[in-house]
């Protein structure tokens, strides 16, 4: 005997009476699903904008009393007025000043970076003269390390400052080129930079001041045009390049003319070729380095990133000067390449131990293909509607992905037995499917949103 809910037709109807149109929309899930899984990108954590705008202000020469009157104070007063602001934090020490401003979350860090360079040019004329500009970048509040460590020891010939600048001329541009690559950095490096180094007896013997010196290689070391010669054949351009690059040359530099003799910068200076001052140093296994740092956007496929990466560095390590080496210091998805791996390991397993149980449990492995269908069409169904809704495969979703495969087997398993209950009592399979969905439709989709 049917009851009420199985005599009144529902909309499930349409798919017992057309399982042409059932497959149809099976496939179209199944399609859309794998589609989805593709392009879905693969974080560790779900996706926010957790954005913070580090302004940095040299001021060489200026004490950190100087520094935090004069240039933190203002530009702390202007970046507080600016929109989506949840709180500011300041370092000041001699000579420099690093301001940051975190900002509220999924707060849009364009919008606010423009907002920001709008007000910091306004507070310019506050600042003291020899202030640098300030400059601006946006960093990642949620991760305020890199997402990835290159490290290139120190072994070969060439020093720290050499590595420095083959590193920024020639390997940064290419792992910069990495889609999802917010920027490249270089940590515990030092640029090349020829020291002069003054010597104050000398100075006073010849009547030489600081000032002069610095005016002397301002003058000396630079490239200009000064014209053109032409002719009915041709025209060329003049050029002045008095770029200085050994220290021999920096020692020959005229600071002045005194009593019919020449004071070059050798004469009360001592010239070397070194490296730019730093504040830090590197080091991996106890061995002086320098890292690249890269800094993935935000949301973006860490995991992909990474894989470029790998393929991009064997190709640049055989292109390296002898005894240079790019090695992986520190990788941010290897962690998350094992928690994604044991997540859907997990998987695998539920959906064995199910296929098991229910084939146990039923008696017919004909009957229990229905709920094991069931788990990947649903599943794929799930990822077409993450991708659609602008989720990510973290461990979040990945983990309710797990816990959803129970969800859909007791679903099937319901179905499947309430069907079989019907056929036990005499009816047909056709009665029997369109009896049992009827009955089952409105406490299979109220147990779902429950659970």
């Amino acid at each position: 005997m049917l009851t009420r809910e199985a005599r009144v037709p529902k909309f499930t109807d349409i798919f017992v009476r057309r399982p042409v149109l059932a497959t149809v929309i099976s496939l179209i899930l199944v399609v859309l699903g794998l589609r989805a899984a593709l392009d879905l990108p693969v974080l560790q954590y779900p996706k926010i904008e957790s954005s913070s705008l580090v302004i940095t202000t040299p001021y060489i020469g200026a004490s950190a009393e100087i520094v935090q009157g004069f240039v933190t104070d203002p530009i702390e007063r202007a970046a507080v007025s600016i929109p989506g602001v949840d709180y500011i934090e300041s370092e000041t020490r001699a000579g420099m000043s690093t301001v940051r401003v975190f900002l509220e979350l999924n707060e849009n860090s364009t919008d606010a970076l423009a907002e920001l360079s709008t007000r910091l040019g306004q507070i310019r004329f506050e600042l003291p003269d020899a202030v640098e500009d300030p400059s601006v970048e946006v960093v990642r509040a949620d991760r305020p390390q890199a997402g990835f460590y290159l490290d290139v020891p120190l072994t070969g010939a060439m020093g720290r400052a050499a590595v420095t600048d083959y590193l920024s001329r020639v390997v940064n541009p290419q792992l910069a080129s990495i889609p999802g690559v917010q920027r490249i950095g270089l940590e515990g490096g030092r640029m090349p930079a020829m020291r002069i180094w003054l010597e104050p007896t000398r100075m006073a013997a010849f009547n030489v001041s600081a000032q002069d010196v610095a005016a002397a290689l301002s003058r000396n070391n630079i490239i200009s045009t000064i014209g053109q010669s032409e002719n009915r054949d041709q025209r060329i351009d003049l050029m002045v390049d008095t770029a200085l690059q050994r220290a021999a040359e920096f020692e020959r530099i005229v600071i002045r003319e005194s009593d019919g003799a020449f004071i070059r910068i050798g004469d009360v200076a001592s010239v070397e070729l070194s490296e730019e001052e730093g504040i830090e140093s590197a080091r991996i296994s106890q061995q002086e380095a320098v890292f690249i740092s890269v800094w993935p956007l935000p949301g973006a496929n860490e995991i992909d990133i990474a894989d470029h990466m790998y393929v991009m560095l064997d190709d640049i390590n055989q292109t390296l000067p002898e005894g240079l080496h790019i090695g992986i210091g520190y990788d941010v998805t290897k962690y998350m390449r094992n928690a994604l791996r044991e997540i859907f390991t997990t998987l695998a397993e539920t959906i064995l131990l199910v296929g098991v149980v229910v084939i146990a449990m039923m008696g017919s492995i004909r009957t229990a293909l229905v709920p094991l269908v069931t788990i990947p069409i649903s599943l794929l169904g799930a990822v077409a509607a993450m991708s659609f809704m602008g989720f990510s495969l973290n461990l979040l979703t990945v983990l309710a992905i797990v816990l959803s495969v129970g969800l859909v087997v007791d679903d099937a398993i319901v179905v499947v037995e309430n069907v079989a209950r019907h056929m036990r009592e005499g009816m047909g399979r056709l009665q029997a499917a369109l009896a049992s969905s009827r009955e089952l439709v409105a406490p299979i989709v109220a147990m779902t949103i429950t659970l």
